[in-house]
């Protein structure tokens, strides 16, 4: 590395972590008055009450007011830790005061990479209520997610890897061959759609040779002129999300800038006083657009 080099890095953290008074942070986003109702807070809720601050909140330190610190990132891990009546926090400093660039880039874990965490914990001897207990689900569905993957062939897991589909659509997987699974799998991912409805579409339109013994694609009532109906529509309706995908990807384009700029805007604590004070009625909308990650809703995705 040149010598222009080493004078332009630098640290995008200060070197140690430090403890800060909750009382002393400004937040740079307004949390939803429903935030606390919602799966998320419950999960995180629970992840500290069980195992601790995971993730220290990162902050900056505020120019204006010596001794207080701009909340950048964090801001529900605060929020639980104040409930529970904590008056501290360890927090990184950073040495940047965006906020646009924590956080923003990480995505949620897929129904296969939580198996895979739960596994793991398992495998190092936690027990299956504190894993439970950590994540906000109750051990059945621990026991459930562990044996997600049993029946499925390695290549529809590959393919779903990093997808965000919900349990059931494995159920639904495993009443097929293998071969079935991993076209199943692949109209999944080149439709963008891990929905159960579609899931089920794709194993009613299953030849019975592609079927497991004793599973069952065909629903009860329908004639074979109705099934056979239904197949076409399908094809049709693969035919047409294909076409949609074509202009797809550039409107997504458009609309993920648009979403980061006004997220970087919003990330300004000068501009986010000035509409709290100014323009409430709009801030609350703008910051929901601006905290939107992944077109699937939450509960879906999980």
């Amino acid at each position: 590395m040149s010598d222009g080099a080493r004078k332009a890095f630098m640290l995008g953290f200060e070197p140690q972590m430090m403890v800060v008074e909750i009382s002393a942070l400004l937040p740079v986003k307004t949390l939803r008055p429903t935030v606390k109702a919602s799966r998320k807070y419950r999960q995180i809720a629970d992840s500290i009450r069980e195992i601790g601050l995971v993730e220290p909140p990162v902050v900056a330190r505020d120019e204006a007011a010596p001794g207080r610190y701009l909340l950048l990132d964090g801001h529900i891990r605060i929020e639980v830790l104040r409930d529970m009546g904590q008056t501290q926090v360890e927090c990184l400093v950073s040495t940047d005061d965006e906020a646009f660039t924590y956080n923003r880039a990480i995505n949620r874990l897929s129904a296969v990479q939580e198996r895979a965490m739960i596994v793991r914990a398992l495998e190092r001897g936690v027990q299956e209520d504190r894993i439970a207990a950590a994540i906000s689900m109750d051990v059945v569905s621990v026991k459930r997610r562990v044996k997600m993957l049993d029946g499925i062939c390695e290549e529809a897991v590959a393919l779903l890897a990093d997808k965000h589909c919900p349990l059931a659509v494995f159920d639904i997987l495993r009443k097929m061959k293998p071969i079935r699974q991993m076209e199943a799998a692949e109209f999944l991912v080149g439709n963008n759609n891990y929905s159960v409805a579609y899931a089920s579409a794709i194993l009613t339109g299953t030849p019975e040779s592609q079927l497991v013994v004793g599973a069952k694609a065909k629903p009860k009532g329908v004639s074979p002129a109705a099934m056979a109906r239904m197949e076409r529509e399908l094809a049709n309706l693969q035919e047409a999300v294909g076409l949609a995908q074509e202009t797809y990807s550039q409107d997504n384009l458009h609309l993920t800038v648009a979403r980061g700029y006004l997220a970087k805007l919003l990330s300004n604590v000068h501009v986010a006083r000035f509409l709290a004070s100014r323009y409430p009625e709009y801030l609350e909308p703008l910051q929901a657009i601006a905290d939107v990650s992944s077109n699937l809703p939450d509960e879906e995705a999980a």
